[in-house]
């Protein structure tokens, strides 16, 4: 399991380090979008959302832009999935 883990961790350190550097006001946008995402929202339609909420961080899309923002938010998500199971994993085989 340990190997499985290390493994998802080193391939994804960039990622994961991008994150790290995000805003906490970046932070609760990006969870916006994906909470929005997951309730079955379109990207453009979590992205209003968002934005709503958190105006001061709302992302500027367009049309050449938004498969590009689709495609980081669909990969956060499952980023987190997937952090989330391999956590899930590792308790349950202690």
């Amino acid at each position: 399991m340990k190997e499985l883990i290390d493994s998802y961790l080193k391939d994804t350190v960039e990622f994961s380090s991008m994150l790290e550097e995000r805003t906490a006001g970046e932070v609760a946008y990006d969870n916006e979008v994906v909470m929005a995402l997951r309730r079955g929202l379109s990207i453009k339609e979590a992205l209003e959302v968002a934005g709503e909420k958190y105006p001061d961080e709302a992302l500027k899309w367009d049309d050449e832009t938004i498969d590009e923002i689709k495609v980081h938010y669909e990969y956060l998500m499952n980023h987190e999935d997937i952090l989330a199971k391999l956590a899930w994993l590792s308790k349950r085989s202690k």
